[in-house]
Order: structure tokens, then sequence, then C-alpha cells
């Protein structure tokens, strides 16, 4: 059986064993009516910390280029046609006063594809999400009733890098590869950064770089990754949020005795922390740069659970 469907029924047992284990849920240290999470650590100060760790004026895209081959996790899929309007036959529109044409896209798509962000109204356990929202009350198909991706506000602030390909000694890190607090710790040591609050973490592996052009089908089926307890170790740093060069920041397959995908749990369930994924990291990690001005402004479609993303490294 393919290895990405394996892991997609075993995610399918993880959540729903978990529903008739349901814990009794902590409000949110921002109270009981937030539904941003740690966006709240968004601020003037913060924003204004930022701009001083741009020295060179470089600007880097963190979001890859993503199309209808792109693997993603199933049975997500992504559809785009190109059309022009009433323009068959090569028709022009003499209405615009001169002999007008254009082109316009129609995208069928599931959004967790690619780079994106992971809303707060992405994984749960036992039908709970963020802040003790029951899923009951929040998830219809027509969208989030809350913690929808249109109501984050734009995420601004210092993003860190932590090499941990250079900390396991490769240049890419295998599938199923783990790392936990204690590699991080020695990641951040080695490049001489600490992580506070409000940070954006990013993880380089060098998964994307190193796979997905090469195997796109290895790339999407397994990943190196955070382990459970690394999940939470970041937690207790309250970063704004977390990420990865992989398509799904834990690592895949689990560790053992690690619970599939729980790192996501931990970090936007319990903790309100957002989740980037499949982030470019790449080329910084090359130019030396190990922290810089994180800015992410994305797209404000109503009810959204996640959302495809361009976050910007500006250093």
């Amino acid at each position: 059986m393919n290895t990405k469907l394996l892991i997609g029924a075993a995610f399918a047992l993880s959540l729903g064993s978990t529903a008739a284990f349901a814990q009794d849920c902590a409000p949110s240290k921002w109270g009981a009516d937030d539904t941003i999470g740690s966006a709240n650590l968004v601020s003037p100060e913060r924003t204004l910390a930022a701009t001083k760790l741009i020295k060179q004026g470089k600007s880097m895209p963190l979001g890859i280029t993503i199309g209808s081959d792109t693997p993603a996790f199933p049975p997500r899929s992504l559809n785009l046609q190109v059309v022009q309007p009433n323009q068959q036959g090569g028709v022009k529109l003499s209405g615009f006063g001169y002999e007008g044409n254009y082109n316009d896209d129609i995208l069928q798509t599931w959004i967790g594809i690619g780079s994106q962000l992971d809303g707060l109204g992405h994984l749960g356990e036992g039908g709970m999400y963020y802040n003790c929202l029951d899923e009951k009350e929040i998830s219809v198909i027509t969208g989030l009733t809350k913690l929808g991706t249109h109501a984050v506000p734009p995420l601004v602030g210092r993003g860190v890098v932590l090499d941990m390909a250079a900390q396991a000694g490769v240049d890419v890190m295998q599938a199923g590869q783990s790392f936990g607090s204690t590699e991080i710790k020695a990641a951040a040591e080695a490049q001489g950064v600490t992580i506070g609050e409000g940070d954006i973490v990013l993880f380089h592996t060098g998964w994307t770089e190193g796979m997905f052009e090469s195997d796109p089908t290895a790339w999407g089926s397994a990943e190196p990754g955070i382990t459970n307890e690394g999940a939470v170790y970041m937690a207790s740093l309250n970063p704004m949020a977390v990420g990865a060069d992989t398509w799904g920041l834990d690592v895949i397959p689990p560790a053992e005795g690690d619970k599939v995908f729980y790192g996501h749990v931990t970090l936007l369930k319990e903790n309100g922390i957002y989740i980037l994924e499949t982030m470019n990291v790449g080329p910084l990690v090359r130019e030396g740069v190990s922290e810089f001005m994180f800015v992410l402004g994305q797209p404000r479609i109503q009810g959204t659970v996640q959302a495809m993303i361009n976050p910007v490294a500006l250093y």
C-alpha cells in the first residue's frame, strides 16, 4: 500500500480513537472568548524590534510554487484552468473601445497544499478545538464559524531559522528522522540565537529542497520533523508560530511512542500557536541568516481552516 495512504489511515484512526477520551478543557490564557491565540503577541513593540533585523535590505519569499502535480496529504488536490470568457474563436471585446482580450482563472482546490498556514481550527482532539470550542459549534460546511484564518491579523515579528540538518550533520534529513528539545537547544546554541516570546520559529531540514523536485512521491509520503516532546518544548517558549521546510512539521513516520501529528494538537489546540508548513528557508540558511523580520498577510477567505501563503523574510 502507498505510504501516504498508510499515513492517512493512521491519522484518521488516531483522531477517531481520541473521541472517547475527551479531556477537561482549560480556557486560553488570552481569555475564554479568544479566537486568535498567539496572534495576540503581535504588537507595535515587537514589530519595531523586528525592523532592526533588516541589515542588508534584502527580501526572500518563504513560499514555494505549487501546481496540480504538487504532492499533498490525501485526498487534497488542485486544478487550475485559464479561460478567456466570451472570446471563443478569437472574438475580441469591442465594447472596451478597442479590440481587448483577457485571461481569467478558475481554481478548484483544497487549500492545504504547498506553503500554508494552519489555523487554530485545523486539528483538535476529542471533538474539541482551541479554547474549548466544540466541533459541533464551529465546523459547518460553509466555513468555520470561529477560528477561521480570515480573522488572523497580519503575523509580523522576529523570525528565527534553526538549521536542524546541520545539527544532525547532514544536508538533508531523512524521512522519519526526528528532533526534540535537546536537538533544538543544540541548534540554537550552535547558531548563537535564542528564541523569544512572539517569535516565528522555522526549522530547516533540507527536505523540500532535497526531495520536492527529485522525488515528489517520497517528499509527500513521509518527512523528518519534530517529536511530540519537541512540540511541548516549543510551546513552552510562547512563539507566535512554528514551522518547517516540510509539508507537515511533525515527523512522519512518528518517533517510537509518539502519536501521529500530535505536535499539531499541542501547538494549535492546546496553545493557540500557528503552524507554517513548506517554508522555503534553505536560501536563508545558505546566506547565514539566523534571524530576520517575518511578514505574513494571508488571504482573507471567510471561514477557512488553512491558508495558502507566501510570507516574506526581510533581512
